[in-house]
């Protein structure tokens, strides 16, 4: 398991070092961008490479349906009442840490105000956020990264995957926030054995954001942060 985790550590690190790099040179991305089409466009591109790059990763370290974890969970009960916490922790820790840090300023993704005329673009771009990002985050991290982290103990795979999740997000204010929801999300993983319940939290959480974002609440800066996922080439 030695060279595929290599080359996934590899991955992961070039895109942190993308990330941070396009956050400090590239700076915020236009209050628009989820109205439209080109968005929906360049994350597509980027998720069917990374989508690319990890099915190839996985397929050196055996079973791909094994290290994606595309397996039933243990149990859907409980999946559903981690999913649960995950969920009210984030609310909680979004009431505590915004005011001090706010991240939503930060990432810059969510609209202000709702367009309209943008309707069939926002949807577009909600579907790749909330179903394709989602998809694609959790195999790489709960997925693929945590299955080749796990030999080193459970705590250790669950720790760093939360982290390296944050990391690849290229943000610093947002960065305890998701810490905290990739945490989360590995612990979910490794209670009930699958990737699947994680995908369904993950695209939850970010439907909700993408709703939030236009009504006006205050608590769609935060959310958004975890919303907008990784950098695109283009636009962002």
């Amino acid at each position: 398991m030695r060279v595929p985790l290599a080359l996934w550590g590899s991955f992961v690190l070039a895109f942190t070092t993308l990330s941070y790099t396009l956050r400090f040179t590239a700076g915020k991305p236009p209050k628009d961008l989820l109205y439209k089409w080109s968005t929906v466009t360049g994350n597509l591109v980027e998720f069917a490479i990374i989508g690319a790059i990890i099915y190839g990763i996985a397929g050196t370290a055996g079973d791909r349906r094994r290290v994606f974890a595309l397996r039933r969970p243990t149990s859907w009960r409980t999946a559903f009442g981690i999913g649960l916490g995950v969920g009210i922790g984030m609310f909680i820790l979004t009431l505590l840490l915004t005011p001090l840090l706010e991240p939503g300023r930060e990432q810059g993704v969510t609209p202000d105000t709702w367009q309209p005329k943008h309707l069939a673009a926002y949807i577009a771009n909600g579907i790749v956020v909330a179903v394709v990002a989602p998809v694609i985050e959790e195999l790489t991290f709960r997925g693929l990264g945590y299955s080749l982290l796990e030999r080193y103990g459970r705590w250790t795979a669950i720790i760093g995957i939360g982290l390296l999740f944050a990391l690849a997000h290229g943000l610093v204010n947002a960065f305890p926030f998701l810490a905290a929801f990739g945490v989360g999300l590995a612990y979910l993983r490794s209670r009930v054995d699958s990737v699947y319940p994680g995908m369904i939290v993950h695209g939850l959480f970010n439907a909700i954001a993408l709703t939030i974002a236009v009504s006006g609440k205050p608590q769609a800066d935060i959310l958004g942060t975890c919303a907008a996922v990784w950098p695109v080439p283009s636009p962002f």
